[in-house]
This record gives C-alpha cells, structure tokens and sequence, in this order.
C-alpha cells in the first residue's frame, strides 16, 4: 500500500483564467505537490509556473506526465479537450481531478467515465459549488435536525449580471459567447450537483429558458422547477444577462432559502445564514466562512477533498459515475425546455417527457 502520508505529487496542464484558483489552493494544501504545469501556449505556462513557485512546465502532456511520473493531473482545460486527456492519464495510471463541464454532451462524458473505470484510475470531477462552506453548513443544520427532520422547499436566486453586454464575457472567458448551451451547461449545473447534495436525488424537472443577449449563442436567463425522489421541491431562478445588488455576485453566487416541517434556513449574497424556527423569530448563525480564493475558498475545499480521499482510500463526492448523475438532470432540463413538458423518471433511470 502507499504511504498515506507522503504527499501526493500532481501535475496540471491548462494555463487559463480559472487555472490560478487551483494554483493557490494547492500551494496551501500540505498533502499535495504540485511539480509541473503543461499548456499549448508554453509562455502562458512559464508566467504561472514564476508566480506559483511551480518546479518544471511542459506544452506537452504525455512528455510531461513521462518525466514526472506524478501521483495525479488536474485538468484545467475547455470541456472539448478532457476526453482525450483522460485517455492519456488512463494510459499512464495517473489518477485525475478533471475541471467541469465534463463533456461537451453527456455521452462523451459517460465514455469519459468508462475510460478511467476501465484503465483503474481515480476520477473526481472538480465540481466546487458543494464544497461551499454555506452550503456545507447548511446541509449540516438539516443532518442534525436543527430545523426539523423533512425539507419541503429549496431555493436559488442567481443574478451574476456579466451577461448583458455586446462584448459579453470576452474579458474573461470568451468563449462562453459562442457556447450553444451556456447558462445550464456552463452555470445551472454547478446548482443541480448542490441541489442533489442538499436534498438528494433529483426525480423530475420543468425547465423555461430563454436568451436575452442577443450577441451570444446560448441561453443566459431561465426558471427550472425540481422535483427530488425524497418528496421536496426545487428552484433555479437564475439570470447571467441581470444584475444583482450585492457587492460580489461571485461570492455566493445567489440567495438560498431552505423551508422544512420545522422552519427556514436562509443565505445572503454575502454569506451571512440565518434560521427561523416556525413561530420564533430570525436567529443569526455564526459559522467559518472566508473572501479568500474562490467563492468561499471552495476551490480549496474540493481539491483538499481529492488529495483526502487518495490519501484515505475512500470515494470521491463526485466521482465520475456520481456525476453522470448530475448530467442526466441537465439533459432533462434542455429535453423540457425543448418540449415544454416536464421529465420525470430521472432516480429511476427512465426519465422522459410526460405529454
């Protein structure tokens, strides 16, 4: 058996805006090593290597992963790239945390899934919205029946206002404006996977969409109602084209409201929970949150989670096979907004379009 308690040795390849966010975070993270970065553009690499004291970079990922023989890559790369990563990982037995959207459709995702199954690696899909320490308070508020044992509802308002002008997004990530799918593809699917982490298993949806932008491809606006195995219900209320009034829409990305049998938990745009107990009035709930990094340092939180459980030996929150499973409730959401119909069936396997 490995040492555990050696630390894990990584690589990366992608150079991108979102790419420093995981730089930072391994640097603070004592389990992990990172010791070379890879990108197409070699110069792009060199500058991230200089500011993120990175040993060795490459602009090629097979070279790399030979020289190095590292204990995992972290993809960091457009969604169109990952299967082919993957495969080149599965060839080396280098074990991977992968950057979402996993896939440009869910079928690529599934062989995806199946090629790191079949070669005996580790897959974690770097999903991060779950390892939000709000919604990890959260969750634990409701594990520990602090407002009462069933939830009834569960809410989402997203306004991040980077969508509505005729440059739109090309600062940042420019290709988002070409993207076909883009507000659930892109954004909406963070919130299905926390959705899931926060009320289980989703059964069915109903889902209007719609583009206001008319400069971009995708979607940037719409309403998506979920229906979770466990008997509560659901709200994506979510916008990229309106603004919000908070100060850093980025930082929780929205408000949330949790309603059970024994009453409410709320999150602000800036953190901040509350409770309310049926018949008493609001209490304030002090917890650990931090502006450093992204969103709450979740970026931090999910990679500390993949070197945990390499370490341990115990199963990735979002694995490959559990995240199929978030993938098969977005491709619901567009098969409704397409038919305007709901889909249900989705826990059990046999979703379709109830006409």
């Amino acid at each position: 058996m490995a040492d555990s308690n050696k630390p894990k040795r990584g690589v990366a390849v992608g150079a991108g805006y979102f790419s420093h966010f995981h730089f930072d975070a391994w640097n603070r993270i004592p389990g992990a090593e990172l010791v070379a970065i890879c990108d197409v553009d070699r110069e792009k690499a060199n500058v991230v290597a200089r500011k993120y004291e990175i040993a060795n970079v490459y602009d090629d990922v097979e070279a790399m992963l030979r020289a190095e023989e590292p204990d995992f890559i972290d993809i960091i790369t457009r969604p169109d790239s990952h299967l082919d990563l993957v495969r080149i990982a599965a060839e080396a037995g280098v074990d991977v945390i992968c950057q979402k959207p996993l896939a440009p459709t869910i079928d690529e995702a599934a062989e995806l899934v199946n090629v790191a199954s079949a070669a005996g690696i580790r897959l974690m899909v770097h999903e991060n919205f779950r390892f939000q320490p709000w919604y990890r308070e959260m969750r634990g508020l409701m594990q520990r029946g602090a407002m009462g044992e069933t939830l009834h509802s569960l809410s989402v308002r997203t306004r991040m206002g980077d969508g509505w002008q005729a440059d739109a997004y090309q600062a940042r990530q420019p290709y988002f404006a070409t993207m076909p799918q883009l507000l659930v593809f892109e954004t909406g699917v963070h919130f299905i996977d926390t959705f899931r982490f926060l009320a289980g298993e989703i059964d069915g949806v109903f889902a209007s969409l719609r583009r206001l932008n008319p400069n971009i491809a995708g979607e940037d606006t719409g309403m998506i109602v979920f229906e979770f195995e466990g008997g509560a219900r659901g709200l994506w209320d979510a916008s990229r084209y309106h603004e919000s009034e908070a100060k850093d829409p980025r930082y929780t990305f929205g408000e949330c409201l949790l309603e059970t049998d024994g009453g409410s938990i709320r999150l602000d745009s800036d953190g901040q929970i509350t409770t309310q107990k049926l018949g008493h009035p609001v209490q304030s709930h002090p917890y650990e949150h931090h502006r450093r990094g992204f969103a709450g340092d979740c970026v931090y939180f999910t990679q500390k989670h993949f070197i945990d459980s390499l370490c341990n030996e115990t199963p990735f929150e979002t694995s490959g096979e559990e995240y199929l499973k978030t993938l098969r409730v977005q491709a619901a959401i567009y098969q409704s907004a397409e038919t305007g119909m709901p889909v249900r069936g989705l826990a059990t396997g046999d979703g379709h379009a109830n006409h």
